[in-house]
């Protein structure tokens, strides 16, 4: 049977059951969502944006759906421990695209909203109604529709005016259990003029079955508001992950995205970023780590829709064994977006023969008035710094993972959460020396 016909037939099927485990709002969009999924299908590999990524073979095994939302016997908070210092108090974990909420969550300012964006959309229908599908509705994307047209619940955050949240969120996402599951999640974080949020997520997986995440988050940052949103995965081989990421920022807004593969089997990221208001800026950084089979593939698209824009990318991947890693990232400057000023790069390192990386970094400039520049490189470790270590007594093993944690030293020092820094730190040394080699628990909080 052809893939993307399997979702079609399920969905046709099933939809008063999916409708009935949702809101009225999610389930409004989810039959045009549909409509356009049946005309493109799965994006298929050789097109522009997948030219070395099957995603058809993402949603190839039979998944199972959750459709009916039954709850798991075991709570996850009991099973699950992650927390990193200081962000225990405000934890949400997302367990197989249900929400699990550690009431209450603890020093939330008033009209802040965070939870259940199903249970958001019932309570809230004019306000999850005016941004729900609007990032996404213009994606061509079938992983985004089949995602919109089958997702029933996820995470809802809403800042308003001027608040500020003094200690950052966290999302705990995790899927386990006997059987073979696609995970559909919903992200809607909404933050007013002048509000500042953190955000951290993390993708787990605790059995060996193969799981599929499918995410995709919308993301409206309102003028002068800051917001920082760092995306972690630590899973198994057997799992793949979709992830589709979009934000629009209005004026003088600062957003930071960090998005860091430790541990997976096949990954896309999509990253879609309007920069809609004068002086916005974005800060973009990416790392991957990889070894035996497994694939990162991260793509990237930056808009400077208006004048005095900033843009910084950076990713790096250091790629092992038979691992292989694709970066494709698209810069475009429209014609009103003078004195944009971004900077694109992309660095990689292949520590075997046998590990590949496809990289293709991108300007498009219909402005004058610009600073632009973009660039990547591809190489092993430096043979003069690994000499000179190994002249000072350090055994080679040792000089290599030196050496390989000063590449994604920078990475890392983005992150604008300090103990979350001190842990990712300390995690990616553990990875290089090859004790983080399967998702057993968070490794985060130990």
């Amino acid at each position: 049977m052809n893939i993307a016909q399997q979702y079609i037939d399920i969905f046709h099927e099933n939809l008063a059951l999916i409708n009935s485990h949702s809101a009225p709002v999610l389930n409004g969009v989810r039959e045009e969502a549909l409509r356009r999924f049946e005309a493109t299908g799965l994006p298929k590999k050789g097109e522009e944006a997948f030219l070395h990524t099957d995603i058809e073979s993402f949603y190839a095994p039979d998944y199972g759906l959750n459709l009916s939302r039954i709850q798991p016997t075991e709570n996850p908070h009991a099973i699950f421990q992650c927390a990193v210092p200081g962000l225990d108090n405000n934890r949400v974990s997302v367990c197989s695209g249900d929400i699990f909420l550690r009431t209450p969550l603890h020093d939330l300012p008033e009209g802040v909203i965070a939870g259940s964006l199903c249970e958001a959309a019932t309570a809230y229908p004019e306000l999850v109604g005016r941004y729900y599908g609007k990032l996404a509705q213009g994606s061509s994307d079938g992983t985004v529709t089949l995602n919109t047209a089958f997702v029933q619940d996820g995470f809802f955050l809403y800042v308003p005016h001027n608040i500020r949240l003094e200690e950052p969120l966290q999302l705990v996402n995790l899927v386990h259990g006997p059987h073979e599951t696609l995970s559909n999640r919903r992200l809607l974080i909404i933050l007013e003029e002048g509000a500042e949020v953190r955000l951290l997520s993390c993708d787990h997986t605790i059995d060996k079955c193969k799981f599929l995440f499918s995410t995709v988050g919308e993301i409206f940052v309102g003028e002068r508001a800051t917001f920082d949103y760092y995306d972690l995965e630590e899973s198994t081989l057997d799992t793949h992950r979709v992830a589709s990421t979009f934000v629009r920022q209005e004026s003088g807004s600062n957003v930071l995205v960090n998005g860091i593969t430790l541990h997976n089997g096949r990954t896309r990221n999509n990253y879609y970023i309007t920069l809609a208001g004068t002086d916005a800026e974005i800060q973009l950084y990416g790392m991957a780590i990889a070894d035996k089979r497994q694939q990162v593939d991260n793509y990237t698209n930056i808009d400077h829709q208006a004048p005095r824009g900033s843009s910084n990318e950076l990713f790096k991947y250091v790629l092992e064994d038979s691992a292989t890693g694709v970066f494709n990232g698209r810069i475009l400057v429209q014609p009103e977006a003078q004195k944009t000023a971004a900077l694109q790069t992309n660095r990689n390192l292949c520590s075997s023969q046998e590990a590949h990386i496809y990289t293709q970094p991108q300007l498009e400039i219909y402005a004058d008035d610009v600073k632009c520049n973009h660039g990547a490189t591809v190489g092993q470790l430096d043979s003069n710094a690994l000499f000179y270590l190994r002249s000072r007594g350090i055994p080679e093993a040792e000089a290599r993972t030196l050496l390989k944690l000063a590449f994604t030293h920078d990475v890392i020092e983005k992150i604008r959460i300090d103990k979350l820094k001190e842990r990712l730190h300390k995690l990616v040394e553990r990875r290089f020396r090859g004790t983080l080699d399967k998702c057993a628990g968070c490794r985060i909080c130990q």
